[in-house]
């Protein structure tokens, strides 16, 4: 089976895909032996994969892009079968997902995130200072109306708002799930919409729904026209910016691999990544952004 076949049987069985999924055989390399880079259904995943994607070319590596794959469920399951090969996640939500459990402690986060693709094939890098946690935010007439700061603030009024966000944001711990458990939370209703893009803000624009979920890099959040709610009971864990790499492609390029990845987000922070984000949402290309931050457009950080 080919990767491309591969990813078109995974995608096809999306539905049923779930954190336990077990690794099965990896499928043969292509010809070129190129390392297939994937990335999340968002923005910013995106220019993450693409800067490591730039980073292994420009060590001399080949390289194929499956940018924008899909959510968690399909592209992990991926990378455990083999079908893609390097993936750029975020080290609370990915031990979770794989039925670990994280913590606000980036240290021991990691090292559970270590353990637990050990046994899948799979190696970590290491991370990057930059963080991109799940917020919660409410337009700021509405913050102000209700006097909301945090998301316990929320308490007073639930049962009235609509909650906007992924698909998948009803079984995600972090998500409503975990708004349900951790804050006691109930919701008039949950909208589908996107991964804080374009549908959850337009959604929160036009009334569609009252909070909305995004991320700690998300241009928006420096603007005056949402409110974020503080987590003040501490419902996100760590989420620093992590290199997941298959141990076939070390085995075939060596460690080195590892060390171009590293180095490409060495010294990436929270800030230079909104301000990419903010580059994508002014209509500039993915490739575009990634190579002016190799190039140390976005700070003394990328040199």
């Amino acid at each position: 089976m080919t990767r491309a076949a591969g990813l078109v049987r995974l995608l096809a069985a999306a539905a049923v895909l779930t954190a336990c999924t077990a690794p099965s055989p990896s499928a043969p390399p292509s010809p070129d032996h190129a390392i297939t880079v994937a990335g999340f259904d968002f923005p910013e995943s995106s220019v993450l994969a693409e800067i490591y994607a730039q980073a292994l070319e420009r060590a001399g590596l080949p390289v194929r892009r499956e940018l924008s794959l899909g959510p968690r469920e399909i592209v992990l399951p991926a990378l455990q079968r083999g079908l893609v090969d390097l993936v750029p996640e975020y080290e609370g939500s990915a031990t979770a997902f794989l039925g670990g459990t994280p913590s606000r402690d980036p240290a021991a986060t990691h090292t559970a995130l270590e353990g637990l693709l050990a046994s899948r094939g799979l190696r970590l890098g290491t991370a990057a200072p930059a963080q991109d946690r799940n917020t919660f935010v409410v337009p700021a007439e509405l913050a102000q109306r209700h006097d909301l700061h945090r998301l316990s603030d929320l308490g007073a009024i639930d049962g009235t708002l609509r909650l906007g966000g992924p698909p998948e944001c009803p079984v995600r711990p972090y998500c409503l799930l975990g708004l349900e458990e951790r804050y006691g939370l109930a919701f008039d209703a949950f909208v589908p919409l996107d991964a804080g893009g374009p549908l959850t803000l337009q959604g929160l624009r036009d009334g569609f729904v009252e909070v909305g979920l995004f991320f700690t890099t998300d241009p928006i959040l420096d603007t005056t026209e949402f409110v974020a709610l503080a987590d003040d009971r501490g419902l996100q864990p760590t989420e620093r910016v992590v290199p997941i790499v298959r141990d076939e492609i070390l085995d075939r390029y060596g460690p080195e691999v590892l060390q171009v990845l590293d180095e490409a987000t060495a010294d990436l922070t929270t800030s230079a990544l909104r301000a990419m984000n903010a580059t994508v949402a002014d209509g500039e290309a993915v490739e575009d952004v990634a190579r002016d931050y190799l190039d140390g457009r976005y700070g003394p950080a990328a040199t």
